[in-house]
């Protein structure tokens, strides 16, 4: 039984059993699905399988940060991102207190929220971060690759896999029917979570250890508006130290849906055997932390998970590519986790789209690993450090000795007094709060990733040194391995605004000069013809399609305005030169070459 590719959407069905693409994602999450909605917009054959009957059923992830907002710019979806989010605006008075109706010990200004990181976040970005939980953005991205071309089957199971020198055949079965059968595809993408089969099976390098510690998470609808309105932010922080739910001690109230669903986090000791979570016991943690049992709180689900600290150190094996979860696990601190996910796919998903169509060398893939496992290894390790800094937070409150319950809460109370003790407890606590901006503004992490590798051609220069915090704040650099620095230019035609970053990507390569560069837009199209490439080569200056009206590109290039500044299609810089040279073409053809690895 055979059927055209025409029939099948893009995918082949070779023979009863059997299908065949270039790309195959397996698993539908952040990762899976960036990956499935990048390859669509970028016109590859691709089909992606899930084990799941849809997308996500719980609120996992939510804090989408400005360089994913941004990829989903870029993608085309973002405006339905945003729309369906919670507003920056309301996510940044993180609080810390016994109860969300008792006594609260302090706040802090989180995700970009105080006055002087608003304006950070503005100068560096043309995307907002936002909140939007898992169970609304997986159906935005899944749908939009699915229009684009996107080939999904759900309740398919991911068996194993054997790979060749042509390509790797999986095998899967269908769980709704039992039935097993093959796919054969050219590469593969293994986003299959934090227990990933496929990194199991490919025996992928790994540092660190899985289930340092024990959570749960409890999904309700209670109306809150009472107790956080005044106080709007995504995460409450709750110190219950020997609360009589059990746990660590510590649990948190993160906002979903403002103000109306939540979900309640809790610790519990990994090391006994799991709580029983029915209703009524979930009911009763929930009125814990919100410090109320009068309040109406209904149970939507729970479940169980633990910590982990553990990444990868490679990212590849053969035609196999892993991303996400499945090859950095840690806990949600920071907010990373599904970001960094989507930020795999899209660094990937334009080097297999570029080797499919013979417009770069099998070497370009190499890049991938070699740019993001180190990106996956500084966020686990983060996340986790951030866990730890809990530590001077109870050592301020004197909770750190294991003492009894009440002797504890009499020292957190113990903080109001007027005495020199209390008076240096507060001074404690204020510096130990201070701390969790590690955790909770994480700009320079977000936007401030320097990739090394063959896919970057370096200029000779030094690597710009940072003159603030380099995880707390972004330096915007157009040095080669950057992010493209975001700036307004404005359009001569129209006098819109539009970013640097609007001008560059969607699958091409970009060029920015200046005037007295022009003959380097006139050598980007020679060498767009020569090798095969898009090149949307853009000179900035009065008079030219786009204007640098603010002066703020002359201030962020780098580069006289003869030089120029070569963008991956991942708004990556690839290269830069200082100035005119005297053969534009021969060394933009030479640099792409470098990068393509041609």
């Amino acid at each position: 039984m055979t059927s055209s590719a025409d029939a099948a959407g893009g995918v082949d069905i070779e023979t009863a059993g059997s299908l065949t693409t270039d790309v195959l994602v397996i698993g539908s999450g952040p990762a899976g699905g960036g990956a499935a909605l990048a390859l669509a917009t970028l016109g590859v054959d691709h089909l992606m399988i899930t084990k799941y009957r849809w997308t996500a059923n719980t609120p996992r992830a939510h804090l989408t940060n400005q360089r994913t907002v941004e990829i989903f710019r870029d993608l085309g979806i973002s405006d339905d991102v945003l729309a369906q989010s919670t507003p920056h605006a309301l996510l940044g008075d993180t609080v810390f207190c016994t109860s969300l109706a008792g006594d609260e010990i302090g706040r802090l200004r989180t995700f970009g929220t105080h006055p002087a990181r608003v304006a950070d976040h503005a100068l560096a970005s043309p995307s907002p971060l936002c909140d939007i939980p898992q169970t609304l953005l997986e159906p935005i991205v899944v749908g939009h690759a699915a229009s684009r071309g996107s080939r999904i089957r759900f309740d398919t199971e991911y068996l194993g896999l054997e790979q060749d020198a042509d390509g790797v055949t999986v095998r899967c079965r269908d769980r709704l029917t039992g039935a097993e059968f093959t796919i054969r595809a050219k590469y593969v993408i293994g986003a299959d979570g934090g227990r990933s089969r496929v990194a199991a099976d490919l025996g992928l390098p790994f540092e660190g250890e899985m289930d340092t510690a024990g959570s749960m998470n409890i999904v309700f609808h209670a109306d809150l508006t009472h107790l956080v309105e005044h106080r709007p932010s995504n995460l409450y922080w709750v110190l219950q130290p020997g609360s009589d739910v059990g746990g660590i001690g510590m649990g948190v109230v993160r906002m979903v849906r403002p103000w109306n669903e939540w979900m309640a986090i809790w610790g519990y000791d990994i090391d006994a055997p799991p709580p029983e979570l029915d209703d009524a016991e979930a009911t009763k943690i929930v009125h814990e932390l919100l410090g109320d049992a009068s309040i109406p709180v209904t149970i939507r689900s729970t479940s169980l998970w633990g910590n982990n600290k553990m990444w990868a150190t490679r990212y590849r094996s053969g035609r196999v590519f892993c991303a996400g979860d499945a090859v950095h696990r840690h806990p949600p601190s920071n907010g990373l986790g599904s970001n960094t996910s989507i930020q795999d796919s899209y660094n990937l998903a334009w080097k297999l789209a570029y080797v499919l169509r013979g417009a770069a060398g099998e070497g370009l893939l190499d890049s991938y690993d070699v740019e993001r496992a180190p990106v996956g290894k500084q966020i686990v390790l983060r996340a986790n450090k951030s866990i730890e800094q809990f530590g001077p937070i109870f050592e301020a409150l004197g909770l750190s000795d294991g003492a009894e319950p009440e002797v504890m809460r009499a020292r957190i109370d113990a903080r109001l007094d007027d005495t020199p003790e209390a008076a240096e407890q507060r001074v404690k606590l204020r510096d130990a709060l201070e701390l969790k901006n590690y955790e909770f503004n994480t700009h320079g992490v977000e936007l401030g990733q320097r990739y090394a590798s063959g896919a970057v051609v370096p200029d000779g220069t030094p690597e710009p040194e940072y003159t603030r915090d380099p995880e707390l704040y972004y330096h915007p650099t157009t040095w080669p391995g950057a992010r493209l620095p975001h700036v307004w230019l404005v359009e001569r035609e129209t006098g819109r605004k539009v970013s640097t970053h609007d001008v560059v990507g969607k699958g091409r390569f970009g060029l920015l000069t200046g005037i007295s560069g022009g003959a380097w837009a006139d050598a980007a199209a020679k060498v767009a013809d020569q090798i095969g490439v898009e090149i949307a080569a853009h000179v900035i200056g009065p008079g030219r399609e786009l204007t640098d009206a603010y002066e703020d590109w002359a201030r962020a290039r780098e580069v006289a305005e003869s030089g120029c500044v070569l963008v991956r299609p991942d708004g990556h810089v690839a290269w830069r030169s200082a100035s005119l040279v005297d053969d534009p073409v021969a060394e933009l053809a030479r640099t792409l070459a470098a990068v393509l690895s041609l």
